[in-house]
């Protein structure tokens, strides 16, 4: 094999794939990227067995020459060297070849390395998925749904189905929802399928962190193309493969009430501000709790007491309040993940009790919740 390729397009892919290589794995061939040079482009792979990705370089684009091919093949060189050299490397191209026994050089301006690399054929093939059923969704509305949910899943390993998203396709509609029990981020809109087949899968929320640090911010569609146990995002020139995670997630629909017994509506912003105030107080040890109470003439006020620290009491205007008089405590940290999620300038938060879960949502808009449990406080 033997190419000449355009720095910069070989420092992004790379950068890419490495998302998916991994130190710790049980098959060595694992801490490789896979580079593959055919007549039409090259195509690098990094894999971790849970997240495959797959980018490839075209040789030429838009009528620009990116990649010369003088021979085609393949060879596996460790990710870690190979990341560090394309990217410290003096000219803005790169000529690797791959000689005898799998060595490989690597040369650019008067630098030249020469690596141990692996026989490709060795390195495990990417699951074959069977195109035509995918359901296209753009990227921006992609990376908008998962930074709006994926902050909610479980971190802890004694329920592993919580540490995904669901993901949901019914009658074009998309709905991702994550909950690690404690609170819960839903987020729905319509999307086009060319076909009426439903899907109910969860996807490690591993996978759709490293999947959103890739995307680039473009409305150009993303496919997804789900199978048994393995769901396919393919952008242009990215194949992103996760595996899906076994059993059934819980039924979420019942946790969110439907009733109210308290409204506030309030402007996003300096809610958000206020809770950052007084968590100020609150970060000491496992507690970051900030109460919220209601005042007469539509006042809310804010506060958190550590006793060994201080406390923090602040009076924020809510545009209205409805309903019975409440007072409430809650993790601040989760109060912030949720306004931070929500868009919108103005949020309604729905209460059902001191102890019920209550709910957040922008203001004329259904398509995002933000669902948090209180906290006991005597």
């Amino acid at each position: 094999m033997k190419f000449v390729i355009q720095r910069d397009h070989l420092v992004q892919s790379v950068q890419d794939v490495m998302k998916a290589v991994t130190s710790r794995t049980t098959i060595p061939i694992l801490t490789g990227i896979k580079i593959i040079a055919t007549e039409d482009g090259v195509t690098l792979t990094g894999s971790d067995s849970d997240i495959s990705i797959e980018s490839f370089i075209p040789s030429e684009e838009e009528g620009t020459e990116i990649v010369g091919i003088m021979e085609t093949g393949g060879i596996v060189l460790q990710a870690k060297f190979f990341s560090e050299i394309v990217k410290k490397l003096p000219k803005d191209t790169v000529e690797i070849e791959v000689q005898s026994h799998f060595q490989t050089v690597i040369r650019s301006g008067q630098a030249e390395f020469n690596l141990n690399g692996l026989d490709p054929e060795e390195y495990p093939h990417l699951p074959q998925i069977e195109e035509g059923n995918g359901i296209k969704v753009s990227t921006d509305l992609l990376k908008t749904m998962i930074r709006q949910t994926v902050f909610a899943v479980s971190t802890s390993e004694t329920r592993p189905i919580l540490t995904g998203v669901n993901c949901q396709i019914e009658d074009g509609e998309l709905s991702c929802i994550a909950t690690d029990s404690h609170r819960l981020a839903m987020r729905k809109a319509p999307i086009e399928t060319n076909h009426d087949a439903s899907y109910n899968i969860v996807i490690p929320g591993k996978s759709l962190n490293e999947l959103n640090k890739i995307l680039d911010d473009t409305d150009e569609p993303v496919e997804i193309v789900i199978t048994e146990n393995q769901v396919l995002f393919k952008a242009k020139h990215l194949l992103f493969f996760s595996r899906l995670l076994e059993g059934n997630y819980p039924d979420t629909s019942r946790l969110i009430p439907s009733d109210t017994k308290t409204e506030l509506t309030l402007s996003t912003k300096e809610f958000l501000q206020a809770i950052d105030r007084a968590s100020l107080l609150a970060r000491e040890g496992r507690n970051n709790v900030v109460k919220l109470s209601t005042l007469d003439g539509g006042i809310i006020e804010i506060s958190s007491n550590t006793p060994e620290i201080g406390k923090v009491i602040e009076q924020v205007e809510s545009q209205s309040i409805e309903g019975e008089e409440l007072k409430i405590s809650f993790s601040a940290k989760y109060m912030m993940d949720a306004l931070k999620a929500i868009e919108g300038t103005e949020i309604h938060v729905n209460f059902t009790g001191a102890m019920r879960p209550f709910v957040l949502k922008p203001l004329h808009d259904d398509s995002i919740l933000q669902l948090i449990l209180p906290v006991r406080t005597y």
